[in-house]
């Protein structure tokens, strides 16, 4: 109701101009013609002159009326150049903020909400770019700018940013009109002021503002090739170093379009992924999945049954899977495809140089895709322990009977509910006050209930301080507020996240800037200090996933080819994720705790899936599906799924997000009965009961009354 007042307000004050006819006093020749006593009301009362010209630009500016080209005209015939200048700049500049805030106001919320979906590129680029864009109008008189100011009040751009390019972008054209003003009596009309020729100066005055960003690109460019010599001509457009995800599709996308690219790897073919990660992990997880459910023979009527297993046999599955899905990365394949592909340690002479076992190799442009490794954490005794990383658990082959497992994370989560399924004392070790802590606490809660109920100790709050060696056991000594708890082993798992800490592919020749986590300091391009290395995955952040590694090595190679046409800013709005415990933990986007940080309004829709036909014939009947919407919307800001096949429920709503589709979409597509997709749609259906139009309802109960009689 307060914006429909002030609107209401504003419309009068635009009425009341016209329909007084107070136009006709900011007209041209009225203004000539009455130039003589003005100035003379000048000379009498300076003070209040300036004071009332200010007030009436500043009203006229700040209600989008017409009038403004001829008050800075009128300016410079009063006040004459200096003084006319610097008071149409501060009157235009408040009048410019009013209308951006009377827009803003009125209009912001109402515009975001509606077309929110549609403006996201307009207001991710008006955050990055606002300034330059608004520089630029301001300096092209073609632009009105009153639309300028209306239109600008419906974007993210900060008040005080708005203020102060307006301010800057407005000098020329003020003393433009303000020096014409000088020569009033001389003038004809306002139609000569902005001629061909000045037009054009305008114009190319506005890019001055792009042309400096680039050039000071350039410049930096410059100064770190500073030193290099540049070869006459390269033997490869692309180099990939290292062939885990992200550089296994970096050099397919190359070889694809028909570009020379050279594959180098000092390791294994398909990186941490194919060999320590996420494949020999979820072989593991199946296979103690599998004793789990035999575990729960009597819930689906059977006999109760023990499977007996050799873990050593789990563990020959497991590289045997490997086996299996080892030639879709291999040499032979990518070799194949047109990949030279190198085995042996790269190390970049300059920035156009790889040198591989003496071997020197030229290519225009280079991208990094180095991965990371375990961070294990220093703690004393830690050396002299057996312990593991998820990079060398493979390694086992007799189960533990007592696992320490350092770490709350999602490796740490899936071993431990492995492990402890197998049949070993499992302990978790959680610094935090929980475990997941990048999820909702009462999902994250659902997951530790989880690994409860398959005989994991979770232990929160707890920091490793050392470890000891007694003759029989190893201990791992903790403090959780001011008290020690000693934490027996036979083996350690330290899953304490993954760092970047080995840079020697360029470290000796190359200074590439980088952040606090060693990873490298990347444009939205992902180009480094030197714009032809590019780097992507784990090395590049800030998500390490296998997804999102392919994901940045389609930008990083695209741009690296084809970037002196078009480059591509990476799109990080939609990145899933899922932790592969039992429940499964899926999300995508915002949840509540990173929405609540960030400042957004959000709506919950909670569905337990306790209520889902197929999970409770699955004996599944356990977790929800969690949507957070814009307030009275149906636009997606976030999902998350805990439950039975929560990685592959997910993508239901990742596709929703990126083709910004709404729960009612969801809602109208139809789902197989019965399935664990139909949770998604149960879930919609929840969002549509909570903003049913009661008001149309009750006249379709009077409608439906008077029906009966």
């Amino acid at each position: 109701m307060k914006k429909i007042a002030v609107l209401l307000g504003v419309i009068m004050l635009v009425a009341v101009f016209f329909l007084l006819d107070l136009h006709h006093y900011l007209d041209f020749s009225y203004i000539k013609s009455r130039q003589a006593v003005i100035t003379g009301y000048f000379h009498a009362y300076p003070v209040k002159t300036a004071l009332v010209f200010f007030l009436v630009y500043l009203a006229v500016t700040g209600l989008s009326l017409p009038g403004a080209a001829v008050l800075s005209v009128l300016a410079g015939a009063i006040f004459g150049l200096p003084v006319g200048a610097v008071t149409v700049l501060l009157a235009a500049t408040a009048g410019a903020t009013v209308a951006f805030w009377l827009s803003r106001y009125i209009f912001h919320d109402w515009v975001q909400d509606r077309f929110g979906d549609r403006l996201q590129a307009v207001n991710a680029g008006i955050k990055k770019d606002g300034a330059f864009y608004l520089f630029t109008l301001r300096l092209i008189p073609i632009f009105p700018f009153f639309v300028i100011n209306l239109v600008m009040g419906l974007t993210p751009m900060r008040t005080a940013v708005f203020c102060v390019v307006s301010l800057l972008g407005m000098v020329p054209g003020s003393i433009l009109f303000v020096n014409v003003g000088t020569q009033l009596a001389d003038l004809e009309s306002l139609g000569g002021i902005l001629t061909p020729d000045l037009a054009i100066a305008f114009g190319l005055l506005a890019i001055f503002p792009w042309a400096a960003r680039k050039g000071l690109a350039l410049f930096r460019a410059r100064r770190a090739y500073a030193g290099f010599q540049r070869p006459r001509k390269f033997d490869r457009n692309l180099i990939v170093v290292g062939a885990g995800s992200g550089g296994l599709i970096a050099a397919y996308i190359a070889a694809a379009v028909r570009a020379r690219v050279t594959l180098i790897e000092k390791g294994k073919m398909g990186g941490d992924c194919l060999n320590t990660g996420c494949v020999p992990s979820k072989a593991l997880i199946r296979s103690a999945k599998f004793i789990a459910q035999a575990r729960r023979a009597a819930e689906y009527g059977c006999e109760p049954v023990e499977v007996n297993f050799d873990f050593g046999k789990i563990m020959q599955r497991v590289r045997r899977v490997i086996g299996q899905i080892e030639p879709h990365d291999s040499v032979e394949r990518y070799t194949e495809l047109g990949v030279e592909c190198i085995q042996g340690e790269a190390e970049l002479k300059d920035p156009w140089t790889v040198s591989v076992h003496g071997r020197e190799l030229t290519s225009r442009n280079i991208v990094l895709a180095t991965g990371a490794s375990p961070h294990v954490p220093d703690i004393p005794g830690l050396s002299q322990a057996r312990y593991y990383t998820s990079d060398t658990i493979w390694s086992l082959e007799r189960l533990p009977e007592r696992m320490a497992v350092l770490g709350g994370g999602p490796i740490g989560c899936e071993l431990a509910q492995c492990f402890a399924r197998f049949g070993s004392s499992v302990t978790q070790i959680q610094r935090g006050p929980r475990i997941l802590p990048r999820e909702d606490p009462e999902l994250s809660e659902l997951v530790a209930q989880g690994l409860a109920r398959d005989g994991v100790q979770i232990l929160t709050g707890h920091s490793a301080r050392e470890i000891l060696q007694e003759p029989d056991s190893s201990i791992l000594v903790c403090t959780a507020n001011g008290a020690e708890a000693r934490i027996p082993f036979d083996t350690l798992l330290v899953a304490a996240g993954r760092r970047v800490t080995s840079h020697s592919a360029w470290e000796k020749s190359l200074q590439i800037e980088l952040q606090e986590d060693g990873k490298p300091v990347l444009n939205e391009f992902l180009q480094t200090t030197y714009p032809n290395i590019y780097a992507c995955g784990d090395l590049a952040g800030p998500y390490q996933f296998t997804h999102t590694a392919s994901h940045q090595a389609w930008y990083a190679s695209v741009n690296a080819l084809f970037g002196r046409f078009r480059k591509f800013r990476v799109d990080y709005s939609v990145i899933p994720w899922c932790t592969f415990t039992e429940p499964e933990l899926a999300r995508v986007g915002l949840n509540e705790q990173e929405a609540r940080d960030q400042g957004i309004e959000y709506e919950v829709t909670r569905y337990d899936l306790s209520d889902l036909d197929r999970a409770v014939t699955d004996e599944e009947a356990h977790g929800m599906v969690k949507v957070l919407t814009v307030p009275g919307k149906d636009r997606i800001l976030g999902a998350a799924i805990a439950g039975e096949h929560a990685g592959d429920l997910i993508t239901e709503y990742v596709s929703a997000m990126k083709h910004k589709l709404g729960l009612n979409k969801i809602l109208g597509t139809i789902h197989i009965y019965p399935t664990l997709a139909e949770a998604n749609k149960s879930a919609a259906g929840v969002w549509k009961r909570a903003h049913a139009p009661e008001r149309i309802l009750n006249w379709l109960k009077r409608y439906h009354a008077f029906e009966r009689r």
